[in-house]
This record gives C-alpha cells, structure tokens and sequence, in this order.
C-alpha cells in the first residue's frame, strides 16, 4: 500500500530543527557507548570508527570527511532540503560525539550490552531523521533512494552492506569484538526494518 502524500507530515521549521537536534542526540550517544566497547558498526560510521581505532585519529572528524562525497549524492537524488539537513546531522553528530567523551565517560561495559543499547538508540535516531528528512549520511542515503524509487527496505540495504563492512572488520579487529559489533548492527536495522514504512508515512 502506498501512503497518500496528502497525509505526508509537514513540519514547521522549529518542529524540524528539535526533531534533528533530538535525533543526532540519540545517534551520537549510541555511536560513544558502541566506542567506549571498542566496537564498530555498519555504514560511514563504521568506516570512521575502524579508521579511528586504526590510526588513533578523531572519530568525529573522519565521520564528517567520509561522508562528504555522499552530499552530492543528496542533493541529485533528493533536492537541497536533503542535502542540507544531512550536512547538518553529519555535523551535529560529529561534534556531539566528541563532546560526549569528557563529559559522559563510561568506565565498563559489557560489549553485548553496548551492542544492543547502540542499536536501539542509534537505530531510533535514525528513525526521526528519516522522518524529518535528514540522513546520517552515506550508505543510509543510498537505502533512502532506493526505498523511494524501488520500495526496498531501507534496513534491509543497510544490512547488506553492513554485511560487507564486517568482513572487512574481521581483517583488523579481534572477532570478538566483531562478533559483538554485528549483534548491534542487527538490532539497528530491524529497528529501522520494522518501523521505517512508506505505507506508515512518506518523508517529504
């Protein structure tokens, strides 16, 4: 069943600015509880925390500059509104982790523990981006495009790659932490699976 867009959600734009600002929120701190584990996850988040372990470098830093040939990618496929609002969540989320780290610093945690509760809030930040039409960028863009145009799930192309991203990661990390990063990774896109639907709403 396809959604009326008449029934599409229209924002005003202080409704969009707090519902990207919450949503970068829930994403940045599941991105720092996956780190505090030393875990990874899927996506251009996944490349820039396996480039921060690597190379010892900012995870906020790489995030932001991994994901900057996908902004043309957004604005061809989904105008300057898309674009602009990922530029934004990019960067939010960005900064936000970083900031995270001297002010929320976590001790221990169990890696299965890190794993599901990044993929619940991460996976529930992703969900209110898509709703007010931002993105994380990369690969979550793609998954958008092709769940508009070709009606694939937009976690099942996010899980297909992610599936790729993990055979990487058992190249240069323990497998444990693999094995760990990838509960994660399931929890995230079945929560997007489930509950990213255009029957539900379209995102404008």
């Amino acid at each position: 069943m396809v959604a009326d867009p008449n029934t599409a959600p229209h924002y005003a734009p202080h409704e969009d600015v707090q519902g990207l600002l919450v949503a970068s929120a829930e994403a940045a701190l599941g991105i720092h509880l996956l780190r505090a584990a030393g875990l990874v996850t899927g996506g251009t988040a996944g490349v820039a925390l396996i480039l921060s372990y690597l190379g010892g470098w900012s995870f906020g830093l790489t995030f932001f500059v991994v994901n900057i040939p996908f902004y043309a990618l957004a604005w061809w496929a989904r105008g300057r509104t898309f674009f602009l609002k990922s530029l934004a969540t990019v960067s939010l989320v960005s900064l936000l982790a970083e900031g995270l780290k001297p002010l929320f610093k976590v001790g221990q945690i169990h890696p299965g523990v890190a794993a599901v509760l990044f993929g619940v809030t991460a996976g529930v930040g992703l969900l209110g981006l898509f709703r007010h039409s931002g993105s994380l960028g990369g690969i979550s863009i793609v998954a958008l495009i092709l769940q508009d145009r070709y009606g694939i799930r937009a976690g099942i192309t996010q899980l297909a790659h992610d599936a790729a991203l993990f055979a990487l990661a058992a190249l240069v990390l323990p497998l444990e932490r693999v094995g760990w990063s990838l509960l994660g990774a399931l929890v995230l896109n079945l929560v997007i699976a489930f509950n990213h639907r255009r029957d539900w709403y379209v995102v404008a």
